[in-house]
């Protein structure tokens, strides 16, 4: 007969881990006397969990004290990585694990806010949710992973997440311009008064009970929808419900959670970045969306040049485009920037895109002069353009005699190098990316 392990043993948890399934999931610590120890999410339950038996996870200090002391492990295997995210923040506000404890401290991790008291609800990941008014779901334990499960939600019911205080009594809605979500087809722009109030949340209350867990009832409720449209003829409504019923099914195959989020590199609050550069450019309103230039080469050679797209201050990944460039011969940053421009706002125009607010050039009063240009030459009104010098981070701007000298630690600073560094490393890479081609092929 087999002895009982000793109490310091986790070998018989250690060996049940390698029955898991490679799939999405929750797993769960537990002691000698089969309390849960530990909540973890994870998109390949068998290698997430198994990670805690190897040596590494005993010997590093933030593991080891939960590791000593498993003596069990179970999991619930879920649909998609975004199911497996809201699992682990439901069973962990409901047991308050050991080694969970810290997401007792609502100051700290995310919660996920939905602002229940407005005409349009709105979404929004937050650390300092309201004390009324609102719809709140966690805390989550992790908040690149909370904020990709946004992302990836919004492409299905289509919710707002900016800051507008919108009233549908307010004709002047009509007149407003949707930001770009709109046009991509990531939102239904209430901004705009497209949507009634009703159906806007219609789409909030599904949200919440998928949020809730309620993931069969609602498809279930969604196919009756779905059908009642159908025979009333009313076919554009069926077909939205139709694909939100198929992206909802195939959550699981619209990628990692990790690649629809905006990274958390950013020193400070965006909004305040905004709001310093409206304030330094005599703006109206602050600029919702930037986009940042720059040109990578080497030597003259496989010159390339990037756009990056930003969205209330954050990186908006699906705006990204990169260039080979077409006229320029040598090493000619000013042709480089003037091509790159005239190219980018061209397909803007032509496929009747959403323009930037504030287009950031890399460089200094000649890489400016060549964005100007090129946008003079092409039939639309251009958006605020200035360009950023790196040596001593001054802010050219037309017409000015001396560029702006912005304070180092500004909020408005800090924004713009965020901007032109996205923008310089996504070029650096293309070009990294076109030289190991020419060299594979010599």
């Amino acid at each position: 007969m087999p002895s009982s392990p000793k109490p310091d043993d986790n070998s018989l948890a250690a060996q049940k881990v390698r029955s898991f399934p490679r799939a999405p999931g929750v797993y769960l610590m537990k002691d000698a006397a089969g309390r849960v120890l530990y909540v973890g999410k994870a998109k390949d339950l068998r290698s997430r969990a198994g990670s805690y038996f190897l040596k590494a996870a005993a010997e590093d200090a933030r593991t080891a004290g939960l590791v000593r002391e498993i003596r069990d492990i179970d999991y619930l295997e879920a649909a998609s990585e975004v199911d497996a995210l809201l699992i682990e923040a439901r069973l962990v506000k409901d047991i308050l694990p050991k080694f969970n404890k810290e997401l007792r401290d609502d100051k700290t991790f995310p919660y996920l806010e939905i602002t229940t008291r407005e005409d349009y609800p709105r979404v929004r990941v937050t650390r300092a949710p309201k004390p009324r008014g609102t719809k709140l779901f966690g805390p989550f334990a992790n908040s690149a992973g909370l904020r990709g499960a946004v992302q990836v939600l919004q492409k299905i019911f289509r919710f707002r997440t900016c800051s507008l205080d919108i009233d549908e009594r307010n004709d002047r809605w009509r007149w407003f311009r949707p930001c770009l979500l709109a046009s991509i087809n990531q939102c239904t722009a209430p901004c705009n008064l497209r949507i009634a109030k009703d159906d806007y949340r219609k789409g909030i209350h599904r949200l919440q009970r998928f949020l809730e867990g309620k993931k069969d009832s609602l498809l279930a409720q969604m196919r009756r929808d779905m059908a009642a449209a159908s025979e009333a003829l009313r076919f554009e409504e069926a077909a939205e419900l139709r694909d939100q019923i198929t992206s909802l099914e195939t959550l699981d195959q619209r990628g990692e959670l990790d690649t629809h989020v905006q990274p958390e590199v950013f020193p400070v609050d965006p909004r305040k970045g905004l709001v310093g550069l409206q304030k330094v450019l005599h703006l109206a309103a602050p600029p919702r969306v930037i986009e940042g230039v720059d040109v990578a080469h080497l030597g003259g050679r496989d010159t390339v040049a990037s756009v990056v797209r930003f969205l209330d201050g954050l990186p908006f990944r699906p705006g990204y485009r990169r260039f080979k460039l077409r006229l320029v011969e040598g090493v000619d940053d000013f042709a480089a920037i003037h091509e790159v421009v005239a190219r980018r706002f061209h397909r803007l125009e032509a496929e009747n895109d959403v323009l930037p607010d504030l287009l950031l050039v890399d460089g200094g009063r000649g890489q400016l002069h060549a964005a100007l240009a090129a946008l003079a030459a092409l039939p639309l009104a251009p958006p605020t353009v200035i360009s950023l010098a790196k040596r001593e981070e001054e802010v050219y701007t037309p017409g000015a005699d001396e560029p702006l000298r912005l304070g180092r630690h500004g909020f408005a600073l800090r924004l713009l190098q965020y901007v032109r560094d996205e923008a310089h490393r996504f070029a650096q890479h293309y070009h990294h990316i076109l030289r190991r081609k020419s060299t594979l092929e010599e």
